[in-house]
C-alpha cells in the first residue's frame, strides 16, 4: 500500500451551502471559515460571476512532521509580497444558487511563512461544493501602482506541498430571500479542506 502524505492545507472558498470533506486516502485536514464575496450576486438566475475570498486556515492536523497547525487562505485579494502590493486574480463561476462551477487560484500563506498556491475547481449542486485542486508551482500578480524603478509583477512561489492535490468541502450561507431577489454578494464559508500526494 502506498504511503500517502497528506498535509492539511487550504484554499479556499466556494459556493454553496453544505457538504462534507470529500474522503481521502489518508492525512489530515484544515478547518477553514471566511467570507465569500460575489459579483454579481448569485440569485436563482443562471449567470456568470466573479467571487473572491479572505479567510483563515486553524485546527490542521497533519502526519507531515512540523506541518504548520494555522494559516490563512485567500482568492483575489491584495497581498503583500516582496514588500510591495500585488493583486490576486477573483476567480470565475458560471451557474446561479441552485448549481454552479468556479475555478480560479488560491494561496495559503502559512504561519511558519511557507506559501502553498493552489489552481482549483469548484462544483456546487443543490448546495453541496465539492472543492478540487492542484498545487502549482507559482503564480505571476501584477504590483499595485508601482513607483518609478519598481517592478510591474511578482511571483509567489510555492514553497510547501508542491505537487500535491486538493479536496474538501465548504458550506456557503447563503439566504434564500437574497437568492430569490437581489442576488447573494456576500456570505460566511465554513468547511474542511485538506491535500495529499501518494509517495
Amino acid at each position: 500500500m502506498s504511503k500517502v502524505r497528506f498535509a492539511a492545507v487550504a484554499v479556499a472558498g466556494l459556493l454553496l451551502s453544505s457538504g462534507r470533506p470529500a474522503a481521502a486516502q489518508s492525512g489530515g485536514f484544515c478547518q477553514l471559515s471566511g467570507t465569500a464575496n460575489i459579483n454579481p450576486g448569485l440569485s436563482n438566475t443562471d449567470g456568470t460571476f466573479t467571487f473572491t475570498f479572505s479567510g483563515a486556515l486553524s485546527s490542521c492536523q497533519s502526519n507531515v512532521p512540523n506541518a504548520p497547525t494555522d494559516g490563512t487562505a485567500t482568492i483575489g485579494q491584495v497581498i503583500v509580497v516582496n514588500g510591495l502590493q500585488a493583486q490576486e486574480p477573483a476567480a470565475t463561476g458560471s451557474g446561479s444558487c441552485a448549481s454552479s462551477n468556479g475555478s480560479g487560484i488560491a494561496i495559503a500563506s502559512w504561519v511558519d511563512g511557507t506559501v502553498t498556491v493552489v489552481s482549483f475547481t469548484t462544483q456546487a449542486v443543490t448546495g453541496a461544493v465539492n472543492l478540487a485542486g492542484n498545487v502549482v508551482a507559482g503564480v505571476t500578480l501584477p504590483v499595485v501602482n508601482p513607483q518609478p524603478g519598481q517592478p510591474t509583477t511578482v511571483t509567489v512561489t510555492t514553497t510547501r506541498y508542491a505537487g500535491d492535490q486538493l479536496q474538501g468541502a465548504v458550506s456557503f450561507q447563503a439566504d434564500p430571500s437574497q437568492c430569490a431577489g437581489s442576488g447573494v454578494t456576500s456570505a460566511a464559508v465554513n468547511g474542511a479542506v485538506g491535500i495529499g500526494a501518494a509517495q
